[in-house]
Order: structure tokens, then sequence, then C-alpha cells
């Protein structure tokens, strides 16, 4: 059993994954083996978070998930603790590995009550698991709400969530132990918020082939003392509409913090001659720039104005991140759609860096479709415009052609304020311009842009230009 940290990757396994893992497995064990696996490992975990709990409670459902929660009620009730069991269905209905389980519960005592025990230390959630599609009601959504405000538990997914996409009214759990496979929901959209610390049990059975991966941290590079600013590549960053010229510096402070040799800055709006500031930044009329040899990120408070650069960027940007205004404007105009994909069908490096509205208007859909499964949503981008998406959000997602799918393990609300997708449009561009692998350079970005802002000072708030700074 180990604890799901943002050290290394860890390999995801959507639904239907996990149920060949978990038929491959039961089919080469003894009857029952997965069963007792599953709640002696849930049983071991909830004595590490509560040890001095006395009293337990465990919340069962009719299913194998139920199953697992009489098992470690069992556990528990032989290592001395209070336990009561509320179950939730017909008994009579339950699977045959479930009913075993609940006849060994009985057999060592455990206590079985129809209705929520007047107190408890620590509550485990086993009402529901990964085949359940039906949202909390009734018995089990007065229990859930009957768990705020202590320890709570959850067995492979909190009850009411999505396994696959994260989504749907949950129970809320401080702990969640994942078991036999890792799945992406519990990483992005709800997720996050609804299971708490993440834990993995692989139960002792190997896995499949992955079908997405948790987002390690990116390769570290040492540079070498024989290099200089030419090395490490041009970024330029043309936004900036009148008026708005902090987007654009902000994602030029990106690039500079996220080490590229030189960044430029092409306002479209009235120009500086300097960023007091950071005089590093170079200011210029963004026509005049060798976009050929340049990384651009373009877009950033660009307003109105950027529909007119759109076309010479597109087509000549040596790498291209396409954000904020000019994804608006791209959903808006067919004629950019066509010049996008064809630029795609080029192989040439582009990351686009979407929030969920702005990914909705792409795809000509609502933004509830999108975050209905964010996973699916980027991936249909990716493969539209031959391109890297990055659908930023709790859990950002990274997705290519062709590729498994990433979720990003890193960052927490203290991003939720204006400038910070800005500075990561700059980051990612500062990637391209020293990296070939444009999935490689924003899947690490978006890891340290998320690492940065947990590392933050707790109790303060985060503006974007400290993120940069922290980079």
């Amino acid at each position: 059993m180990r604890r799901v940290t943002p050290d290394r990757p860890w390999p995801l396994h959507g639904v239907a994954a996990s149920r060949v893992i978990e038929q491959g497995a039961a089919g080469s064990l003894p009857a029952h083996t997965l069963m007792q696996r599953a709640g002696h490992a849930v049983a071991r975990l909830a004595l590490a978070i509560a040890p001095h709990a006395k009293n337990v409670w465990v919340a069962c459902g009719p299913g194998n998930n139920g199953g697992d929660g009489f098992e470690a009620a069992m556990h528990l009730r032989q290592w001395g603790k209070d336990v009561t069991v509320t179950l939730a269905g017909d008994e009579a209905r339950a699977p045959a590995d479930a009913k075993a389980s609940l006849q060994r519960a009985r057999a060592a005592g455990v206590r079985f009550a129809s209705d929520v025990p007047a107190s408890f230390d620590l509550a485990i959630d086993a009402m529901l698991g990964i085949g359940s599609a039906r949202p909390l009601e009734g018995r089990m959504r007065e229990w859930a709400g009957a768990m705020r405000g202590v320890p709570v538990l959850a067995v492979d997914v909190p009850s009411g969530l999505s396994a696959d996409t994260g989504t749907g009214e949950s129970v809320f759990a401080t702990h969640t132990l994942s078991l036999l496979t890792l799945k992406p929901g519990l990483f992005t959209a709800h997720g996050r918020d609804a299971c708490g610390e993440t834990w993995f049990d692989d139960l002792g059975v190997e896995g499949g082939e992955p079908t997405g991966w948790l987002s390690g941290p990116p390769a570290l590079s040492q540079r070498a003392h024989a290099s200089h600013k030419g090395t490490w590549g041009d970024v330029a960053v043309i936004g900036g509409a009148p008026g708005m010229a902090g987007a654009a510096l902000l994602a030029a402070s990106g690039a500079l913090h996220g080490g590229a040799g030189r960044v430029y800055v092409g306002l479209l709006g009235d120009t500086l001659p300097v960023d007091p500031a950071q005089p590093e930044l170079m200011i210029r009329d963004w026509s005049t720039l060798d976009l050929a040899a340049m990384a651009v990120a373009c877009g950033c408070g660009g307003g109105d104005a950027i529909r007119a650069a759109l076309p010479k960027v597109i087509s000549r940007a040596r790498a291209l991140v396409l954000d904020a205004d000019a994804l608006n404007a791209i959903a808006a105009d067919p004629q950019l759609q066509s010049q996008l994909e064809a630029r795609g069908r080029r192989g040439r490096r582009t990351v686009v860096t979407p929030h969920p509205l702005e990914a909705a208007r792409l795809l000509s859909r609502s933004t509830q479709d999108v975050q209905a499964d964010r996973v699916a949503a980027a991936q249909a981008l990716a493969q539209r415009f031959g391109c890297v998406v990055v659908l930023k959000g709790s859990g950002t997602v990274v997705a290519a052609p062709s590729q498994l799918p990433r979720i990003n393990p890193t960052g927490n609300a203290k991003l939720a304020t204006a400038g910070t997708g800005d500075v990561l449009a700059g980051l990612v561009a500062a990637r391209l311009a020293s990296n070939d692998d444009a999935l490689e350079a924003a899947a690490g970005a978006v890891f340290d842009h998320g690492l940065a802002a947990d590392r933050w000072r707790a109790g303060r708030p985060l503006t974007a230009s400290a993120l940069a700074r922290k980079l």
C-alpha cells in the first residue's frame, strides 16, 4: 500500500480496464481472495489514519464495495474496535463474495444497525464503488451528510463519484484507498476535492496496460557550462491589446523565469520602451519578429486585435502556444480553424491551453459537456487540431493525438486568480523553445506551474507575478 504522491508518474485505468484486470485476477485466484485482501487493506489504512478511534462506523452498500466494508469491519472488530455496520439494500440480493464477507463480519461480533450510530470517530464509506452510475439518494445521501466532520475513508472511490470522469455528487472523504488500479476520476474535476489524500493498493495483482497517466515531475536538465542564451531558445509573446498589456507581460515573465534564453514581447496596443520591473524583456513591434526561429505564446490579453495577427502566427511560428483570446478568435472563425488543422497535419509543434469555457467554444459544446468528461474533451480537441491540449482546471488534463492522456497532480485553488494562466502560457513556450517534444514540454510546464503554487506560503494569497518569480 502506498500514498499517491507527485514524485513519480502513476498508471491510471478506467472502469472498463479495471474490470478486465479484476476478472483476470478473480479467475486465477481462490474464491473470495480479492475481497479478503481489499477488506484487510481498508482496515489497515483505517488504523493508520485514525489509530485512536474507538468507535468506527462502516456504511455499506448492496454490492461488492459493501463486501469490502464487511471484511474491513470484521478485522477492526477483531483488533479491538467498537464497529457498527449499516447496510443500504437487501442483503439477500448481494453478490456471493459480499454475502460471504457479511457472514464473516457477523461471526466476528460486528454490530449491525439500521441507523447511523450516535457517535463515531471514523467513518468508512463502502456504499457505492466503480460499477455504480447512480447518484446518492435516500439513506445513502443521508449517510453521506452524516459523515461530515470526522475522518472518512472511502473504499475505492467516494460513493457517488464517477471513477472515470470525477463527476457526480459524492461523499467527501478525507482519505481514499483505490484498490487494484488507480482511477482517473480521482484526480480531475471534483475528484481531488472528494477524495482527500489518495492511497493505492494493487492487492498483489499485476496491472494491465494503462489508459492514462498521473503525471510525475519533468526530467531535470543540467545546463552545460559551454552553453549560451541562444542554446535555450527565443520566446516571443504576442498579445496585450490596449488596456491588457499586463497579460502579455505576465506571460513573458513566465517564459523568462521558465528558462528561455531570450524573451521578446510584441504588444498589440501602445508599446513600452522597457518594462522597468523586468528590463530583461525586449519590447518589439511583433510584425518585425522572426517567428520562424521562435517559440511563440499568442493570445494573452490579445482582445479583438489578436485576430489580425493569427494567420501569420499560425503559419510561421516554429513552435506555438495558443491561449485566451487567440482561442476565442479561432473558435469564432472557421478559416482560422482550418489553418490550425493544417498546421497540425504538417507536424508543427503546437500547444493550446484552454480553460473549460474556451474548450467548449472550440468544440461547439457547452461548458457542462466539457466538464462532464474532461479527459474525453481534451482528447477530442487534440485529435481535431493535431496538437497538444492543456485543459486547465482541477486536475489539468494534457492530451496529444494518439497518446495516452495525462492528468496533472499538482496545483491548488491559489491559482484561481487573474494572470496565472498567462504565466503558464509563457512557461509552456519556454519549454517548447528548448524541447522538441511538445507533449513533454507541456506536461512538465503544467507540473512545475502547479508545484510552485503548492510550495507557496500557507495562508498567503498568490499573485500571478509572484507565481512567475516562484518558478
